[in-house]
């Protein structure tokens, strides 16, 4: 049976959630952030990846993403692929990691990277009262989490654009 939170209509604007494995907080770091949005950004610039709203969390990041060029589903299965493996790689080579034998036995198993868990819980952006409602539970998420007071104050987030305070780190789309 498919899962009801899959892509269906590949060109619709979509809401998805990546989770780190075991919830592990990978993006206390700032390399792993920048590697994360790195992939992103290539997304865009060469597979059609378009993104409205984000943000980056310490162990899990949200989108509203959609493409009109490549297929929504192959982009999110490349951009997990990728990016697990060059976070992995980051973590193995950097000498300052505190965590490093930790995160890389967390992050394996029977000898693979799982660096995300499975699934991205894609829902589908009907209307635009629904689309306002992810943009906002987006760019709250650092606020319910006790990491800022107000969502703009959040640097790994859109919600500083939709402010007018500073550019994004990624790319948006107008809305």
């Amino acid at each position: 049976m498919a899962s009801p939170f899959t892509v269906k209509d590949q060109n619709a604007l979509h809401f998805v959630t990546f989770t780190v494995h075991q919830w592990a907080d990978v993006f206390t770091r700032e390399l792993y952030v920048d590697l994360l949005i790195d992939s992103i950004n290539y997304c865009q610039r060469n597979k059609g990846l378009k993104v409205y709203a984000w943000v980056i969390m310490s162990n899990h990041c949200h989108f509203i993403l959609s493409s009109d060029k490549t297929p929504l589903s192959d982009i999110i299965r490349d951009f997990k692929k990728f990016s697990a493996k060059a976070i992995y790689k980051a973590i193995q080579e950097n000498l300052q990691e505190s965590r490093k034998s930790w995160l890389l036995w967390l992050l394996r198993k029977d000898e693979k990277i799982w660096f995300w868990e499975a699934g991205y819980h894609g829902e589908e952006i009907y209307t635009e009262d629904f689309l306002k409602t992810k943009i906002k539970y987006i760019h709250h998420n650092p606020v319910r989490a006790k990491i800022v007071e107000s969502e703009e104050e959040y640097l790994n987030s859109s919600c500083g654009e939709f402010y007018g305070l500073r550019k994004s780190k990624i790319r948006l789309e107008p809305i």
